[in-house]
């Protein structure tokens, strides 16, 4: 299996940064509240690349992990992501850090310490890009054990899901109409601008139902979109996009509890549960696909192996099988993009330019006010020659 090579980088600098704390034990949480220049403090073992993306994305000034970033269970893809954008990044700062910082403290980051004024309330190990080469190194030496899990991991999904992934037990009755159309599928993953972006001619072509998955909806609406349902756990959904009129489906665990549905009922926004053991974007499609969508576009999705090691989770079984499932109509949104890309060369241009100035030259020849026009533009003509003769 092919991983990532680390790129070269300059290394980050070892002088003292400082900035705003900003906390919380879920970085997808955390995300939201940061802002250029503050130092984020998280608690999250093996950090994936999206949760590395959002955090690059929104300009941190530097990265404080309670927790290893990189574990060597596998290969993950976070700590390289903040390596090549130059964001430093301390690991395994311990459990001092929650305790001793609080959201809003001014900070400093002076080598491998984090410092309050002039204590020091955490020393960890700083990253760079050979630490982290090493760590992937290492981790490559250990997919085989993952692997296993993985299988392992699947085979218990499906024993769990199994009515829901052959049958469609489980899916609600919603009202939103998927039958015989496409359907759009956004969650904030991997590259999910640039791909929201190219697809505009097939958004504007098609009108696929847009269904956002958690953060998936924001990024909707920040396209310019208003999304038709939003399905997922809402923990990272803003309170005016789950009041846009979007249809709501509130993901829930397996025994019926839906910890979101709380958050529906403050905001007097109805909503429908989904009680299942998948990720919420496999819920999307599942249920697009039960609906009878005739294609379905991911955007921001997993795809790869490698993609689903990095989240970490047991729960990417589901998405394997998911896949499965509903592979017969499941496109990814880069290629939506490569096949529906227009492709006219600039001669084929011309020669249509050329056909139309021609199709509307003989119009104009052979009808009578064509030939009526032509009669004034050839006396004007020679009138000028005549002029022109008269002066030499």
């Amino acid at each position: 299996m092919r991983l990532p090579t680390l790129r070269r980088t300059r290394p980050p600098e070892l002088g003292a940064i400082a900035g705003t704390a900003r906390l919380d034990r879920r970085t997808k949480r955390l995300v939201g509240r940061l802002r250029p220049g503050d130092i984020a403090v998280i608690d999250h073992v093996d950090l994936d690349r999206v949760a590395a993306d959002s955090l690059v994305a929104v300009g941190v000034a530097a990265v404080l992990n309670a927790r290893p970033s990189s574990s060597g269970r596998y290969p993950n893809l976070g700590p390289q992501v903040l390596v090549e954008a130059g964001v430093p990044l301390l690991d395994d700062l311990g459990e001092a850090l929650f305790q001793r910082l609080r959201e809003g403290d001014p900070i400093r980051v002076d080598g491998a310490g984090v410092l309050v004024g002039d204590e020091v309330v955490a020393k960890g190990v700083r990253q760079d890009a050979e630490s982290v080469a090493r760590a992937m190194a290492d981790a490559r030496e250990g997919l085989s054990v993952q692997l296993e899990a993985f299988a392992a991991n699947t085979m218990e999904y499906l024993k769990q899901e199994r009515d829901l992934l052959l049958d469609g037990v489980g899916v609600p009755e919603v009202v939103t109409r998927f039958a015989g159309r496409h359907c759009l599928i956004v969650v904030r993953g991997y590259d999910y601008q640039a791909d929201l972006d190219v697809l505009r001619p097939y958004v504007r072509e098609f009108k696929p139902v847009l269904v956002g998955v958690d953060g998936g909806a924001d990024a909707l609406v920040e396209a310019g979109y208003t999304p038709d349902m939003i399905i997922g756990d809402m923990d990272s959904v803003s309170d005016d996009v789950l009041r846009c009129g979007a249809e709501i489906v509130v993901h829930a665990y397996p025994d019926g509890r839906a910890p979101g549905m709380a958050r529906m009922v403050q905001l007097n926004v109805p909503a429908l549960t989904f009680p299942a053991a998948a990720t919420s974007e496999d819920l999307a499609m599942l249920l697009a696909d039960e609906k009878g969508a005739s294609l379905i576009v991911a955007v921001g999705t997993h795809a790869t192996l490698v993609e689903f090691l990095d989240k970490g989770r047991g729960g990417m079984a589901s998405t394997f099988l998911t896949r499965l499932k509903v592979g017969g109509k499941l496109v990814d949104a880069k290629g939506v993009s490569r096949l529906y890309r227009s492709n006219i060369s600039g001669s084929s241009l011309l020669l249509l330019i050329m056909a139309a100035v021609a199709a509307m030259g003989a119009a104009v020849a052979v009808s009578t006010v064509g030939k009526a026009y032509l009669a004034v533009v050839a006396e004007w003509w020679d009138n000028l020659f005549f002029q022109l003769g008269q002066l030499f």
